[in-house]
């Protein structure tokens, strides 16, 4: 063997190595490694040190190097201090052993296993304790996912890593507020609220120089982490802070098992649904109100497309059209006065023959919107009783109404079900009595399968929206609290629509183009929905109408 090759000293340490002791620590390895290549006068020895990772994942940093140079002809020999220690997977480690090594030529040793590549006796009992590494990975994969599950079913914090802008407790372990973080945590659901979006809040903090969470983490508390970019310390991303606002860590809620893997060898992540994860409410400090809360899943819920406006707008995502259901588009006026932004139906806009304009001016809606706001609220406060009493039975009418209609929409869904699967049952008859081919029962059965799996994800789901529709109560109460909060309504903010209205419906004009013809516009409110105009009785139901003022000439 030409001196000029180096032999490789392997040494790797995982986390659950490190538990059995100092017997596996890397300074053990590398003095046993050491005296071996000394003993037996091996020339060049060099260290390939891999620390902190499993033997089941080969895509390690410093083994891979290590095959990279085996394969750019720079080492003759790898030795290790036991065949655990180059991986546990049976079938990587056998073909690394018995194929890649010998195709370089290169001989492999392992010292406590007595495997030597050049001695075939040595050998043959290599492949059973490859498979008892094996087991133990499996073992201990299955130990670690028993444990995580017992702490996610008491409702723990199962992350490695608080999340920004709480610290966790050494003691208890429980998620304490971290002032300085949290500040910025508030002010990025009040700039989301406010009607801003992630790629917008992102580049405001950028631009203020506010540091990034992983950056923050390092410089605060010395934490590391995979994402931690040192040379751009205010770089945010549009995700990160679209990511903070959809977790419910912030209103003090723990989730837990959002995300699994589907084996101890496939480490690929899987999302699970909110109804598959394990939700506790209240294990720790909010960070955020509900109520903020709520308003950012609705702004989030009508995701806007990028502008280059600087003024945002405040009705966007709540303004629809009464005859197609499409949002309403606001234009802006560039050369004209402002007063001439006006919204038309998006529909409308794309094809003229698909829905007409719904032509309704900004400033007109911004009058018709404050004037009712004023008006229900100064409702809500002077007539509580009555006020709640009109909402809750109004409420449980549509309630029923709405349940209705979903469960008719299951019942067509089981019994579709029930069709499919008498339909699969006869193409398999068909099939086992030669009625049909293989390929025809294939081709048949394909569509038929397809739509089946769609039915059953989907009647878990139907089931569940009925069950929340039943369980719903009355927003009355909530909203006659705010009423009483917002005393002084003097303008429309992002913020105040989105915390008192659900949508607005526009309705064509009477005479439509006409400047000065009645226009019906509703106002639902979250919670209560649409609310007469002449409530003062409890008895009328009719649309509020209004009449666009005539313009200066």
């Amino acid at each position: 063997m030409s001196n000029l090759k180096k032999t490789a000293l392997y040494c790797r340490l995982s986390q659950d190595d490190g538990l059995e002791g100092d017997s596996n620590s890397i300074q053990n390895q590398k003095n046993i490694l050491q005296k071996f290549a000394e003993d037996h006068h091996f020339p060049n020895p060099c260290f390939y040190v891999d620390d902190g990772f499993s033997g089941g994942n080969f895509q390690r940093p410093a083994f891979q190097q290590m095959i990279s140079d085996m394969e750019n002809g720079e080492i003759g020999i790898i030795v290790t201090k036991d065949l655990s220690r180059l991986g546990r997977n049976q079938l990587h480690t056998g073909l690394y052993i018995e194929e890649r090594f010998p195709m370089f030529g290169v001989r492999y040793i392992a010292i406590n296993d007595n495997v030597d590549t050049d001695s075939s006796e040595s050998n043959d009992l290599m492949p059973f304790k490859n498979l008892f590494n094996e087991w133990f990975i499996r073992d201990t994969s299955r130990k670690i996912r028993a444990v995580l599950k017992a702490k996610a079913e008491r409702g723990e914090w199962l992350g490695t890593r608080a999340p920004y802008g709480y610290i966790r407790n050494p003691d208890t372990k429980k998620l304490e507020v971290d002032e300085e973080a949290a500040a910025i945590v508030r002010r990025i659901f009040a700039m989301c609220a406010s009607g801003n979006g992630p790629s917008q809040i992102a580049r405001i903090l950028k631009k203020e120089q506010v540091l990034t969470p992983t950056m923050y983490a390092y410089t605060k508390y010395g934490m590391t982490h995979t994402g931690l970019d040192t040379q751009r310390p205010y770089h945010w991303s549009g995700d990160t802070v679209a990511d903070m606002l959809e977790n419910e860590i912030y209103i003090g809620n723990t989730v837990n098992m959002k995300y699994s893997t589907k084996s101890y060898k496939d480490k690929r992540r899987v999302e699970h649904s909110r109804e598959e994860c394990l939700v506790f409410e209240n294990t720790h400090p909010a960070l955020v109100t509900q109520e903020v809360w709520d308003i950012v899943q609705r702004v989030r819920k009508n995701k806007r497309r990028r502008t280059n406006m600087d003024e945002q707008n405040k009705y966007s995502g709540l303004v629809f059209c009464s005859d197609c259901g499409s949002n309403m588009v606001l234009h802006r006026a560039h050369t004209i006065s402002a007063s001439y932004n006006h919204f038309t139906c998006r529909t409308y806009k794309k094809d003229g023959e698909a829905c007409t304009g719904h032509y309704i001016r900004e400033c007109v809606l911004d009058e018709v919107v404050l004037e009712d706001l004023r008006r229900v609220t100064a409702m809500a406060r002077e007539h509580s009783e009555e006020f709640a009493a009109y909402i809750g039975s109004r409420q449980s009418a549509e309630i029923q109404r709405e349940i209705r209609k979903q469960e008719k929409e299951l019942a067509a869904m089981r019994k579709r079900k029930m069709e499919l699967d008498t339909i699969f049952k006869k193409l398999y008859e068909d099939s086992v009595l030669g009625r049909i081919t293989t390929e025809q029962f294939q081709t048949l059965s394909g569509s038929y399968m397809e739509e089946q799996n769609q039915i059953a994800a989907g009647i878990p789901q139907k089931e569940a929206d009925i069950q929340r529709l039943r369980e719903a109560v009355s927003g009355t109460e909530d909203f006659l609290d705010k009423a009483k909060r917002y005393t002084d309504i003097t303008e429309l903010t992002p913020e105040l629509l989105r915390l008192f209205i659900e949508k607005i419906v526009v309705h064509e004009k009477e005479v439509k183009w006409s400047k000065h013809a009645p226009q019906t516009v509703e106002i639902y409110y979250n919670g209560i929905g649409f609310v007469d105009s002449q409530q003062q009785d409890m008895e009328s139901l009719q649309p509020r109408k209004t009449e666009e003022p005539r313009q200066a000439s």
